[in-house]
């Protein structure tokens, strides 16, 4: 979408343009280019973007910002068709309708497609209104999906040097820029080009980025710096010929580089470490990288010997290296008129290490305080190394420039009026898609996934109810596979559960494993509850045949050698159990010399759910069962009170139980008064719920407590989300004493919120 024309205003397309433009290209690329310009020229029409930026500037801007990166013809001419005014550039169904595949071929319109493709990824981001889109690991998801996005390396140069000329357009003509625009930028794109090693584009990005966002503390920093850039970088020029001047004369082979830091990256330091401007040691920086470690402690030497060094300022990273395996030696020196300056020394292998291992530069600089302590082993990762080497491999190609971190060059990419500068992206990037929620949230999926596995994803009752799906506003089969970029809606009924098709792999419904297991888990529970209902109702009509129908039922699976009721149920209803041996247990004679029957030898242990014996009495009325009931799990010293049951004698609740007390309302003329009876030789079973920020060895810690009181768990329920985790400990217990003595250890593990009895 664009603004109204307005008048005509000179071209930006000059000659001073066309030998900026062209730097580089032989005769083919300068010829591309101006076919690129001819043909787009006429058609921008002195068309403004939204923010009121001129496209046809917008369009140079970007060529020249490409061509100092050394990109290929192919690339600085896609990046000018890209430009035209959206309307024009609509996306077409296929190359073979679209204007620009059919003026200069597929390879361009690709670039250019793929270029439309990220921009619309970044509206939609910005309309998100999901809280969670604007989450870190949302950032990151977002950061991935650009990149699976752009199959050809060339497609993300092309969209950083747009976001960079956006930014330098809202500089250079102080319209105002907006501050999500700014914090977007900050967020996605500077990382990704630090991540991609494009150094120079990242330091401008966040420099105007923070200027648009806090232009007072901006000032603030600029003024503090007592000379200007190009002094700086003046100082940084004649530091790095002393010293490789100093180190050839004593044979050492190194490789020298530095820049100062910019203005972001000083109050991003000062903000995180909590320093005072004068405490910052490293506005300017040299890095030395030599053969071999002996070599780095030689070179320490020289610049000890040249400048005055600040012996609290020293770290040595070889021998004793950083958790993450990274290692260099790191030293603060005074220059002639007492300024600090920070240098940086390692070997070609340590360097390569720090550049492409685990500990990447970009991973300590973004993870903050504690960084470096996350493993580069993933797919993503392994592709941004591999983007980072192939930008490093051009530049070698070409002939000149470095890439090392913190340099003011850029990496270049290998210029050719061709297509051979090309860069696509390994294969296993199409292992993974990425797609948005309709609040914009980034879903990360396997490849070949569908709405379903959409579905699951977000939730397991939402895939359970899932019906139909919208993808970017059109309705289609739920077998459809989805693509990066984009947007599904889900259609779900108010209440149902999956169809068995779903499970058919030969029918396209599911690509994920951890969905197809949520379906089978939901068949296995309803054929699991049919069963249950299938043997319960056999085995009460049994009972009733012997007329015990007020039998226990949990104690009688319990003679039988069952852990549950509904273990009875299901073997009965498997026909894994004969009915006649509940016949069996009431013909027993009964035992005279034991005081316990044989029968109930299992239920001794004390557990006053798996004996039966509650150590509750009835008041007023003789002998009668009772079983606490399950809902609200009393306990001594518990408040009590008593229902009666059709069959299954006095059920057991806690007095303010809301079960009970929904009961006693609608039939009060069942509620019978109970009291605690002789309770010091049973264990009851209580629910403490658990709330903590869950983190590795959390539930070995919580059963330490328990173990270490001597407390039998009997049951657990764990639940995780975002990083907090909620566990229901069932636990049996004497009474409320050992129970408040459990909640005060559980209070005090790290990381737990809050332990209580449910």
């Amino acid at each position: 979408m664009s603004a109204p024309p307005v008048p005509d205003a000179p071209t930006p397309f000059d000659a001073t343009w066309r030998q900026e433009a062209g730097a580089g290209l032989d005769a083919d690329g300068l010829a591309l280019l101006d076919r690129a310009v001819a043909w787009s020229e006429p058609r921008f029409e002195g068309q403004n973007a939204l923010t009121g930026e001129p496209l046809a500037g917008h369009g140079a801007g970007v060529v020249r910002i490409l061509a100092a990166l050394h990109t290929d013809a192919a690339t600085r001419a896609a990046a000018l068709l890209a430009a035209l005014p959206t309307d024009f550039m609509a996306p077409a169904p296929s190359l073979r309708n679209d204007p620009v595949a059919t003026a200069f071929g597929a390879e361009i319109a690709r670039l250019v497609q793929g270029a439309r493709a990220l921009l619309r990824l970044g509206v939609v981001a910005r309309q998100a209104s999901d809280a969670a889109a604007e989450s870190g690991s949302q950032k990151e998801m977002q950061r991935k999906m650009l990149l699976a996005m752009a199959a050809d390396l060339r497609i993300v140069l092309m969209r950083l040097a747009s976001r960079l000329r956006t930014l330098r357009w809202h500089a250079e003509s102080k319209a105002p820029c907006s501050p999500d625009f700014a914090r977007e930028t900050l967020d996605l794109y500077a990382p990704l080009a630090n991540r991609l090693g494009i150094w120079q584009i990242k330091w401008e990005m966040e420099d105007l980025s923070f200027r648009f966002l806090e232009p007072d503390k901006y000032k603030q920093i600029a003024r503090l710096l007592e000379e200007k850039r190009v002094e700086r970088e003046a100082f940084i020029a004649g530091a790095i010929e002393r010293l490789q001047s100093a180190l050839a004369k004593t044979g050492i082979d190194a490789e020298v580089s530095g820049r100062p830091k910019h203005i972001y990256s000083i109050w991003n330091k000062m903000r995180v470490k909590r320093l005072d401007f004068s405490q910052m040691y490293d506005l300017r920086a040299l890095r030395i990288i030599v053969d071999d470690v002996r070599a780095c402690y030689t070179a320490l030497g020289m610049v000890h010997e040249m400048w005055t060094p600040l012996s609290d300022e020293f770290d040595d990273y070889i021998s004793r290296p950083k958790p993450n395996g990274y290692r260099s030696l790191h030293t603060v020196v005074a220059d002639d008129d007492g300024r600090p300056f920070e240098v940086q020394i390692r070997t070609r292998e340590m360097h390569q290490f720090a550049e492409y291992g685990m500990a990447a530069h970009w991973r300590y600089k973004e993870a903050g305080a504690k960084g470096g302590q996350v493993s580069a082993s993933s797919e993503y990762d392994r592709q941004l190394a591999w983007m980072r080497q192939l930008l490093a491999w051009n530049s070698d190609v070409e002939g000149g420039a470095e890439a090392a971190p913190d340099t003011a060059k850029a990496a270049p990419v290998k210029a050719s009026g061709k297509s051979r500068g090309a860069v696509a992206a390994p294969a296993h990037t199409d292992e993974r898609i990425y797609v948005l929620t309709p609040q914009a949230r980034v879903i990360e999926l396997p490849a070949g996934a569908t709405p379903v596995d959409f579905a699951y994803h977000l939730h397991t009752d939402l895939g359970h109810r899932c019906r139909g799906a919208r993808v970017d506003g059109q309705m289609v089969p739920l077998q459809t596979h989805l693509s990066t970029g984009q947007t599904v809606e889900i259609i779900s009924a108010k209440s149902g559960g999956p169809s068995r098709d779903w499970l058919n792999p030969q029918l396209g419904f599911l690509a994920s494993p951890r969905a197809r297991a949520k379906v089978r888990m939901w068949f296995n529970a309803i054929e699991l509850q049919q069963r249950i209902t299938q043997g319960q109702a056999l085995v009460e009509k049994e009972l009733q045949r012997l007329g015990k129908t007020a039998v226990n039922l949990e104690q009688l699976a319990q003679n039988l050698g069952f852990a549950r009721a509904d273990d009875l149920y299901v073997a009965a209803a498997k026909e894994e159990f004969s009915l006649r041996q509940i016949d069996a247990l009431f013909q027993q004679p009964a035992p005279v010399a034991e005081p316990t029957p044989a029968a109930l030898r299992h239920a001794t242990a004390g557990s006053a759910e798996k004996s039966g014996k509650s150590g509750v009495l009835v008041v007023g009325v003789g002998s009668l069962l009772t079983q606490l009931a399950r809902c609200c799990r009393p306990a001594p010293p518990d408040a009590i009170s008593g229902f009666v049951t059709r069959g299954r004698g006095v059920s057991i609740h806690r007095s303010d139980c809301h079960s009970y007390l929904a009961l006693a309302a609608r039939e009060p003329e069942r509620v019978i008064e109970v009291a605690w009876g002789e309770t010091a030789d049973n264990f009851y079973p209580v629910d403490v719920s658990v709330r903590a920020h869950d983190r590795s060895g959390l539930l070995r810690d919580l059963s330490e407590v328990f173990a270490r009181l001597r407390l039998n768990v009997v049951g657990v329920n764990t639940q995780s989300k975002q990083s907090l985790a909620h566990m229901v400990f069932t636990v049996e217990v004497r009474g409320g004493e050992s129970l408040s003595r459990a909640l005060d250890a559980l209070a005090e593990v790290p990381g737990v919120s809050s332990a209580t009895r449910r």
